[in-house]
């Protein structure tokens, strides 16, 4: 299957110079506020954002969750009004609300968007954040009772109730009114239990963006514990395409230019304190350092200096980065979910210089299962 192409909305404000303003991870975070020099998360300036990866030929976008950043249900319900058949990948965490909720909410969403709802599972990779939420489990527990509610998720969608009793979910003759589309579940992860919760119940499996040896390891993992069961798979990267490679490596030692030693120290040691698996490989790439940051042809880690979560980027002209793509893809990842900084312009710059490239290659999908546009009758 050739390749999808996701977008990133930053649901925590945006910026030309900050790597910093992309996703928390632990128990710092950073968000843009109305009044300052960057862009604020409004309601308007993420319609934008949306429009223009709609516009550009991307198929939908993946929408993050922290406590710094906006709900992701409620913020794509209100995008999904000012888009046509572009898809949200909401990103939400297990454990939180019930299974039954879960599902009845995704259900409501099919209903009112035409069936343009995915869902990205967070069990989360810190203590400390989920406890803001009054989760106090460990994190093997969080992927235990992802585990259940996932099954039980699935169950539901069947229309038949539902009764189920385990360790963490205790539901009774619970039932919803199903759409005919169940939004696909996207589970990414690095640890043993990440890759075993994705192999019982993904639909897609999604990793950060390491070299492609890396990710084979990964893949392989993945693929033995599916068990012959079908799940594809995605991967989780920042893009910086210029016509030419010379412009693109300027861009990013210009982003790098941006920050200061303290800036980098801080966000280290938050990374460093993390519990997950996947911001340790992330760490692992760079040690913090400011040279050397290609740690492959085009892969640079240096979004990951100040950067929770994904923390590489494709760097290059766009024939490099197409390159790039392609390996990837000839490893078996079909879904590319890609982001710039700010998410505005690059969705105009990836989307009119690297996605035809990739269209001239035969290795651009359209959407695999196109939605018709709701409409309202006045």
């Amino acid at each position: 299957m050739a390749v999808i192409a996701h977008w990133f909305l930053p649901t925590n404000g945006d910026s030309r110079s900050d790597l910093s303003l992309g996703n928390a991870v632990g128990a710092e975070g950073t968000r843009v506020e109305q009044g300052s020099s960057e862009r604020a998360p409004s309601l308007a300036y993420l319609q934008q954002v949306a429009r223009a990866a709609e516009a550009n030929g991307f198929v939908g976008a993946l929408t993050p969750t922290s406590s710094w950043c906006e709900d992701a249900w409620v913020v794509t319900s209100a995008l999904a009004q000012a888009t046509d058949t572009f898809r949200f990948l909401v990103a939400f965490r297990p454990g939180l609300v019930s299974p039954t909720l879960t599902a009845q909410m995704a259900a409501t969403y099919q209903r009112l968007t035409g069936g343009r709802l995915l869902l990205n599972v967070v069990t989360g990779g810190d203590d400390v954040e989920q406890q803001r939420f009054g989760d106090h489990l460990t994190k093997a527990e969080r992927y235990a009772r992802a585990d259940e509610e996932l099954h039980v998720f699935h169950e539901l969608w069947t229309g038949e109730p539902v009764t189920f009793r385990g360790r963490h979910v205790d539901v009774r003759d619970a039932r919803i009114v199903p759409h005919a589309v169940r939004p696909d579940i996207y589970l990414g992860g690095s640890s043993p239990e990440a890759i075993d919760v994705a192999a019982r119940h993904a639909d897609v499996y999604l990793t950060w963006g390491e070299p492609p040896a890396q990710v084979a390891e990964k893949i392989a993992a993945v693929r033995r514990r599916a068990a012959g069961r079908r799940i594809r798979l995605g991967i989780r990267l920042h893009v910086i395409t210029r016509d030419t490679a010379a412009e693109a490596w300027g861009e990013a030692q210009r982003l790098v230019d941006g920050l200061t030693p303290e800036q980098i120290e801080r966000a280290q040691r938050v990374q460093r304190a993390s519990q997950s698996v996947g911001q340790a490989r992330m760490v692992a790439l760079h040690h913090g350092r400011t040279d050397g940051l290609e740690v492959y042809p085009n892969l640079w880690a240096g979004v990951g200096l100040v950067r929770g979560g994904a923390g590489t980027a494709l760097v290059g002209s766009h024939e490099e980065v197409a390159d790039r793509i392609a390996e990837y893809h000839a490893l078996g990842l079909e879904e590319f979910v890609l982001s710039g900084y700010p998410h505005l312009e690059e969705a105009y710059r990836v989307g009119e210089g690297l996605l035809p490239v990739l269209r001239r290659r035969g290795l651009l999908a359209t959407d695999p299962n196109p939605v018709a546009p709701v409409t309202v009758d006045a």
